[in-house]
């Protein structure tokens, strides 16, 4: 897959099939929309291409309601990567590209630059200056530039019954289970192994503290989950902590991984977490050793759900 920031000298000999979004998340239905975009390219021997943006549009134009990802832009390449889509188009999004007309965008970026010849789309996507632009001034653009326009249909989109936001609000509520569904992965973590305080291993659970730089990745409620990583080419299974450790006196949040039967040295690495259930909410006790026995469980339910006798 070739990524690309800049179309300046893009060049495609063969006909462009394209269709444009954020998709943050790269969830099922979002995989459907590509699914069929790659599929019709083939047949029709031309390159699948995606144009998405960064920053999220919502970061830029709606900068007081800070929205929070659910991939951030290396995750979402690394996703996009298995969908079969020959050329990512990263398009840096700005005032000044929000700025320009349905019509500017159709013809600098879509016409003269992609070279398109069929545009897939959502049947409710806008774009273009106060979302001006609809389906059906795709279908007049198309006309005049003599490329088609195929519409995702409704039915098609809400016969899977999902979105990005409900995606956010299930990761955010700690629904994790139901997030994994409507991506149809697990939801990810992806940060660099920093050194803590060493609490964890003083309790008996040493724990990888992962550092995450990117800001705008959402993060799932305070709590307990059972996950796993690949490292070096193995999978490691375990568990993990988001939150303040309140039995601890935390004075900010962390996210600390203890990997069961694992021990070598992580710092400075960077690793991803694949989130597989939620286990408990963060809870203060009353004495450390009630944390170390609430920890000892933890592992225990951890264990039976990854050898498939866990029940809820």
């Amino acid at each position: 897959m070739k990524i690309l920031t800049d179309l300046t000298s893009f060049y495609e000999s063969r006909p462009s099939f394209v269709t444009i979004g954020t998709f943050d998340g790269v969830h099922i239905g979002h995989q459907k929309v590509l699914k069929k975009l790659v599929k019709s390219a083939k047949k029709n021997n031309a390159s699948p291409i995606l144009l998405t943006f960064f920053p999220h549009p919502r970061m830029v134009l709606q900068k007081e309601v800070g929205i929070k990802l659910i991939n951030t832009i290396e995750e979402r390449i690394q996703l996009l990567e298995k969908t079969g889509i020959e050329t990512l188009v990263i398009y840096p999004f700005n005032e000044e590209f929000a700025n320009q007309t349905a019509l500017n965008f159709v013809r600098n970026i879509l016409v003269n630059k992609l070279n398109i010849h069929k545009l897939f789309i959502g049947y409710d996507h806008r774009f273009g200056k106060n979302r001006e632009g609809d389906f059906e001034h795709l279908k007049e653009y198309g006309y005049t530039y003599n490329f088609s326009v195929k519409e995702i249909s409704k039915l098609d989109i809400n016969n899977i019954g999902v979105s990005s936001t409900k995606i956010r609000n299930a990761i955010e509520n700690g629904e994790i289970t139901k997030a994994n569904q409507y991506l149809g992965y697990y939801f990810m973590l992806t940060g660099k192994v920093v050194e803590g305080r060493n609490l964890g291993e003083k309790l008996g659970f040493p724990t990888a503290n992962l550092s995450i730089k990117e800001t705008y990745k959402l993060l799932p409620k305070t709590g307990a989950y059972i996950v796993k990583s690949t490292i070096d080419n193995k999978v490691i299974y375990g568990m993990m902590n988001i939150g303040y450790r309140p039995t601890l006196k935390g004075k900010h949040q962390t996210i600390e991984v203890h990997f069961f039967n694992f021990n070598k040295n992580l710092y400075h690495k960077t690793i991803q977490i694949e989130i597989l259930k939620f286990l408990r909410e963060e809870q203060k006790f009353e004495s450390v050793q009630n944390l170390k026995k609430q920890l000892k469980t933890d592992k225990q339910n951890a264990l039976k759900y990854i050898s498939g006798t866990f029940i809820d």
